[in-house]
């Protein structure tokens, strides 16, 4: 149900925490991302992530093979991401990351170099959920918190091979 107004607790729902994020998945050369609302912290040891994306998209896919993917926090402000990855069902031939300066931490998802916050996830599990949604939980193996500190990895992410790239 996409009219959240027309739903009895559209007005609570809207005062749980939210944020704008890039949710995005790289898989045998194909990249994309779309804007995504709902993360959350759902575990600290291990730190994991859950991230709730809306049935049908076409990143789905990617992040499922790869299993692998980034998040990257969006400023309000920050205009010309949301407008490039707000469409969320419609497929694109191009690449959406073009003309976008990206980085990538362990694995091969691409992740936005103007985010302030930035996360690279290797995906622990996936629920096909009776509603309109899916949701990813994901254990985050690398994150930067600012453009000019080192990326931060848990020691397995260290250990282990470098998936992807």
């Amino acid at each position: 149900m996409n009219d959240t107004a027309a739903h009895p607790f559209a007005q609570v729902l809207a005062e749980l925490p939210s944020g704008l994020f890039v949710f995005s998945g790289q898989y045998e050369g194909k990249r994309a991302g779309v804007l995504v609302r709902t993360v959350m912290q759902c575990a600290t040891e291990p730190p994991l992530v859950c991230v709730c994306l809306e049935k049908g998209h076409w990143v789905s896919p990617i992040v499922r093979d790869s299993h692998h993917f980034g998040l990257s926090a969006l400023a309000a402000s920050d205009r010309l991401s949301i407008r490039k990855f707000s469409d969320s069902l419609r497929g694109r031939d191009g690449d959406p990351f073009d003309c976008m300066p990206v980085e990538r931490l362990t694995s091969s998802s691409p992740l936005l170099t103007r985010s302030r916050i930035v996360m690279d996830c290797e995906v622990v599990r996936h629920f096909d959920l009776e509603a309109d949604t899916e949701l990813f939980v994901g254990r985050i193996i690398a994150a930067r918190l600012d453009p000019v500190q080192a990326p931060q990895r848990t020691p397995e992410a260290d250990a282990s091979p470098q998936a992807g790239n």
